[in-house]
């Protein structure tokens, strides 16, 4: 194929850094789970105990998926990864593949190339090929952190293959996505959509009678796989045979599409703007506007899943080791309280992502011609740079407190107020919009740096395990924004950090508006 060769070279260039950050991560995630849960399950009586713990809560099922052997430590310490950090590497494939494909012909770059000698398949195969590439080197890398987090070789190994299967699930679903939306934000909310009703059907399956939905989902075969106990490797055919097929079907959709296209057709808008659009902040609502519900939903959903745990985390949480754990995430008090710090402290970070993706989405604008086309009305520089800093800022906030309603709500049969459960997801906020305006400072000092956010919520993320498993001192975990908040309900509020963080996100936005402002465009 003439020029495949080449263009996967030149995309692996261009996404190396790219690759490293993510399967840096998702590395980093298994050797921590690996290397935590012998210490915290310290018997064969607390492993069990706590496997059997996990199956009873139909909640934690649901988000990670069932133990099939309750005494093997490796399927319990890779619980999580087995679907839940599996999403990541779907989502990552995906991330590949459509920057390759539909960002480059949304760009005009596709059209470039198509005016050289390059097979007309190229740039679709060369982004499948990376995806795969990418795919395989993570899960080699998961399977080498497993044995060096102290579990078996064979089980590590199983388990890498089966994230190698969803990697190239993943790969071939943002293929098909590529070929069917016209756009890259509408092939990633395709791509999403696909692999949300996957998770779904295999969350069904897995805590109601209707098992055989499980089937239907690639993340239940992940779990049917059973890596770390009598493995069935027939399972992984199933992977390779969907993957296979979605990358066919991708070929066929690009043939009978034109270059630029997709074959859903954009839906046509009006002839004459509305007035409500007269202004930066409202233009920049309504584009958000689609994204926002989702993650409201998003949200909501995650705030209740978190919420159905708290009441049985006494059963989960039997042994000392995981008692310590929990308390170092949520603080030192009653149980249910401290999970549910220890859960907000997680989903404050997940959240930060809204505000890194608005964020993205403005430097794209503006590397794409857009934000000129805006400047050149009545707009100001200003009043451009502080509606994406208000939907941003604003966006986080009122996700924070939409999962801290769904969590109150969801707790109330806890031990846990309702005003306890939303304050320990309010005292949150303040740290997200750190992490907010550090991307708005990469999108002053300009466009292509506006992705730099997506580093921050990844190192803050992690500092704190990779500290903690190196040893390193307490400053390096300090680094982080979210390990000055205070663990309420578990410890008493602190004011001075939440007002010094906030004072911090201010000096940040400051000085990204006075740099936005005297900076060229584009």
């Amino acid at each position: 194929m003439t020029g495949l060769v080449e263009l996967t070279r030149f995309s692996l260039r261009r996404s190396r850094v790219l690759v490293l950050a993510w399967t840096a991560v998702l590395v980093v995630l298994c050797y921590a789970s690996a290397a935590a849960t012998g210490s915290l399950y310290a018997t064969t009586a607390d492993q069990v105990a706590a496997a059997r713990s996990l199956n009873a809560s139909p909640a934690l099922v649901a988000l990670y998926g069932p133990i099939l052997d309750e005494h093997s430590l490796g399927e319990l310490a890779m619980t999580k990864t087995t679907v839940t950090y599996a999403v990541l590497l779907m989502a990552f494939a995906v991330t590949l593949v459509r920057r390759h494909t539909r960002v480059e012909e949304e760009s005009g770059r596709a059209e470039l190339l198509g005016g050289l000698a390059v097979d007309q398949r190229a740039p679709l195969v060369g982004a499948v090929l990376l995806g795969a590439l990418a795919s395989a080197l993570v899960a080699v890398l998961a399977a080498l952190s497993d044995i060096a987090g102290g579990l078996p070789v064979a089980g590590s190994l199983w388990f890498g293959a089966s994230w190698l299967g969803l990697g190239l699930v993943g790969t071939g679903i943002g293929a098909v996505c590529a070929q069917l939306s016209a756009s890259a934000r509408t092939c990633g909310a395709m791509a999403a959509g696909s692999i949300a009703v996957l998770f779904v059907l295999r969350a069904v399956g897995d805590t109601t009678s209707a098992g055989w939905l499980s089937w239907l989902s690639p993340l239940g075969w992940s779990t049917q796989l059973r890596a770390w106990s009598d493995p069935r490797g027939w399972v992984l055919l199933l992977d390779l045979a969907l993957a296979a097929a979605l990358v066919g079907l991708a070929l066929v959709l690009r043939r009978r599409r034109d270059l630029g296209s997709g074959l859903v057709p954009d839906r046509p808008g009006p002839a004459t703007g509305s007035p409500r659009l007269a202004d930066a902040l409202a233009l920049n609502l309504r584009v958000h506007a689609t994204s926002l519900a989702v993650w409201t939903v998003a949200c909501g959903a995650m705030g209740a899943l978190l919420a159905a745990i708290v009441p049985n985390i006494g059963s989960i949480l039997d042994s000392a080791g995981a008692r310590e754990m929990f308390e170092r995430l949520g603080g030192v008090g009653a149980l249910q309280e401290t999970a549910v710090a220890a859960f907000v402290s997680v989903g404050a970070v997940v959240i930060s992502c809204f505000a890194v993706a608005v964020v993205s989405h403005g430097g794209a604008e503006e590397h794409d011609g857009r934000t000129e086309e805006v400047l050149a009305t009545a707009t100001t520089r200003s009043t451009a740079f502080l509606a994406v800093c208000l939907i941003a800022l604003g966006g986080v906030a009122w996700l924070m407190v939409v999962t801290g309603v769904a969590m109150a709500v969801g707790a109330s049969g806890s031990e846990v107020s309702f005003g306890s459960t939303l304050g320990a997801v309010l005292v949150q906020v303040p740290a997200v919009w750190v992490v907010a305006a550090l991307a708005l400072v990469g999108l002053a000092q300009g466009s292509r740096y506006a992705v730099a956010g997506w580093g921050f919520v990844v190192a803050f993320f992690v500092v704190g395990p990779v500290a903690e498993l190196l040893k390193l001192p307490g400053w390096v975990a300090g680094l982080s924004p979210y390990s000055h908040v205070s663990k309420v309900p578990a410890e008493a509020l602190a004011v001075g950090p939440e007002i010094v963080l906030t004072l911090l996100a201010a000096v940040l936005v400051a000085t990204a508006w006075w740099r936005y402002r005297e900076r060229d465009i584009g």
